[in-house]
């Protein structure tokens, strides 16, 4: 359960290191995100001489999250922390070459296959 202000890892090597959402996409009075969805972050942390700059309004696909989500199989996922992956806005793609961390299948069912093919792990 991802809302407004929650404050999240970055899981590629955009250069951003901590992010907080600013807005839940894909409706007026959405509260929640979950892994699959898109949101509207704020850059809090980032390296230096990297892609992404500290203050930067940037779209993020969420990865993973800590409250658990069902599969359709009735079992459950959750994970240790809560990630996403920096996208671009237009071609909803990772702007970053690598992705750290494992990443769940649901995100593939979602049709964001070029960052399930950069996932050291799918789970």
């Amino acid at each position: 359960m991802i809302q407004p202000r929650t404050i999240l890892n970055v899981a590629d090597n955009t250069g951003a290191k901590l992010v907080q959402v600013i807005k839940v996409l894909g409706g007026s009075k959405r509260r929640y995100a979950q892994i699959g969805d898109i949101v509207t972050v704020s850059v809090k942390s980032a390296e230096p001489r990297k892609m992404v700059k500290k203050k930067d309004v940037l779209r993020g696909l969420i990865v993973r999250q800590k409250f658990p989500l069902r599969r359709k199989d009735g079992s459950y996922i959750r994970f240790d922390e809560n990630a996403l992956v920096i996208i671009d806005k237009a071609k909803k793609e990772s702007i970053g070459g690598r992705i750290f961390g494992p990443i769940p299948r649901e995100i593939q069912e979602k049709g964001y296959a070029k960052i399930i093919s950069l996932a050291p792990e799918v789970v």
